[in-house]
């Protein structure tokens, strides 16, 4: 079953779930990727090749929903090493600023060659002559080398959909020349941001030795690679449909009456990561309270956590950490029947998600350091009325894009109160000021235009040649 398009990405786009009747089956994954590239693949009749989840090694391809799918097994010593070692210990930190320290294992490396050389053999084998093959993310950054060298007829993209470090942070990784060697297999290689694209193009330069000029890097056997940034969107249509439907409106007036009808709902809604600022939005909420800012008569903070890596030590001490710190603030602030922060550690099927973005008034999106982070934009779909808040990380990629959101520091606790205290006290007109400049903008750069001006570059760039003297890479 050979294709003209593969995608290639650390997981299926489906999860498994059992049926009513007891039978095992799938359901789509939430989350932007797979409807930007679901109306990719149906157009090049392509396929999607990741992990199922699980260690079952005996998946065949199958269909769903129309989408051809093809699974490729991880064994327990791989999700261990490869996945919940190298890619979430080690990369997952370097890649977003060291806010938590990275381990370095010489078996957690060995393991995430070999899950990339089965990959990058899957996909040698669903791809049909000249085929287009798109590699996502970091867990897969060999994949465009090792596929170049088994299949030199095919066009290659890689996407990185986290943030790409600075030289002085992608320096520390022992591996750093194999992961640069790896990402250049591809034609081009895409990134959240600019910064991102110039970070990688001078890590080439530096640590490889490959002639660079500007977004362009000359390699020694004649090709030419781009590196270009493609920030990523969601389908803000849908979202806006979603959002006027009459079973979201009235879920979002439910959850408003179960919360007391306060005068403000704050909201946050993120992975359980370290990345994402979560104990420090919700100290910087509980201050306001203590201050006498908020009343919790008229405020309250209802933060999501969605279960994640809960296999990682660092991931359950985070949850613990948090939900002490819950714990204290309601016990030390809240009232019967009036918490100040409504915790729920849980994910929510996507109409549940569009009624709590509808219900909130301020969405409060704090991240350390994020690629892009959808979940801002999402919020903004939502917002049909252009009303609601947003108080938005300068280090969340969606940053560059909602200039008008209140801007905020993670790292500075007084500022970030300040952001949430004017969000709460700003007029309707300033609210719909600013949601409909953000909501003109997402409109224009959704997901289809996402995936379309990949491609669009892709096809123009790939097996781009040059005639340009290189020395060979010197070794780093």
């Amino acid at each position: 079953m050979q294709k003209d398009l593969v995608i290639v990405a650390n997981r299926l786009p489906v999860d498994r779930v059992t049926q009513p009747d007891g039978t095992p089956g799938w359901r789509r994954s939430p989350g932007g990727l797979v409807s930007a590239i679901e109306p990719v693949m149906r157009a090049n009749d392509g396929i999607w090749l990741g992990w199922p989840g699980g260690d079952d090694q005996d998946l065949e391809p199958f269909e769903d929903d129309g989408m051809h799918l093809a699974p490729i097994g991880l064994e327990k010593d791989e999700i261990e090493l490869f996945y919940e070692g190298f890619s979430n210990a080690t990369l997952w930190p370097i890649y977003h600023d060291l806010v938590a320290k990275p381990e370095f294992h010489r078996e957690w490396w060995d393991s995430y060659v070999k899950v990339n050389e089965k990959f990058a053999a899957k996909a040698a084998s669903f791809a049909a002559e000249g085929a287009t093959v798109w590699v996502h993310d970091y867990q897969l950054q060999l994949v465009p080398r090792m596929l170049r060298e088994l299949r030199p007829d095919l066009r290659i993209g890689f996407y990185l959909h986290i943030p790409f470090p600075p030289a002085e942070l992608f320096q520390q990784l022992p591996w750093r020349r194999q992961i640069l060697e790896g990402l250049l297999g591809a034609d081009l290689v895409g990134f959240q941001l600019p910064g991102g694209a110039q970070n990688f193009v001078r890590l080439v330069r530096q640590r490889v030795g490959h002639k660079t000029h500007r977004d362009l890097v000359y390699l020694p056997d004649g090709r030419a690679v781009r590196a270009a940034a493609f920030p990523i969107s969601i389908d803000a249509r849908g979202y806006e449909e979603l959002a006027q439907k009459d079973s979201v409106v009235e879920r979002a007036a439910a959850i408003r009456e179960a919360l007391g009808n306060p005068r403000k709902i704050f909201l946050g809604i993120d992975r359980l990561d370290y990345t994402k600022g979560i104990y420090a939005r919700l100290r910087a909420f509980a201050e306001l309270i203590s201050d006498g800012r908020f009343d919790v008569e008229d405020a309250v903070f209802v933060q999501v956590a969605v279960p994640s890596r809960e296999q990682v030590e660092q991931y359950r001490i985070l949850r613990d950490d948090i939900e002490r710190l819950v714990g204290r603030i309601n016990g030390d602030l809240g009232r019967i029947g009036r918490p100040a922060i409504s915790y729920l550690h849980t994910s929510y099927p996507r109409e549940e998600m569009a009624a709590l973005y509808t219900a909130a008034d301020v969405m409060v999106v704090t991240p350390y350091r994020d690629g892009m982070n959808l979940v801002a934009k999402e919020f903004v779909a939502c917002r049909t009325e252009d009303d609601g808040a947003l108080v938005l990380s300068e280090f969340a990629g969606a940053a560059d894009e909602l200039r008008q959101a209140w801007l905020v520091n993670p790292y500075d606790l007084n500022g970030m109160k300040s952001a949430l205290l004017e969000a709460y006290n700003a007029d309707d007109k300033e609210l719909s000021r600013r949601m409909k400049a953000m909501r003109k903008t997402i409109r224009q750069h959704d997901v289809a235009a996402w995936a379309d001006s990949f491609m669009s570059e892709l096809g123009q760039f790939s097996h781009s040649t040059h005639a340009k003297a290189v020395r060979p890479a010197k070794r780093s």
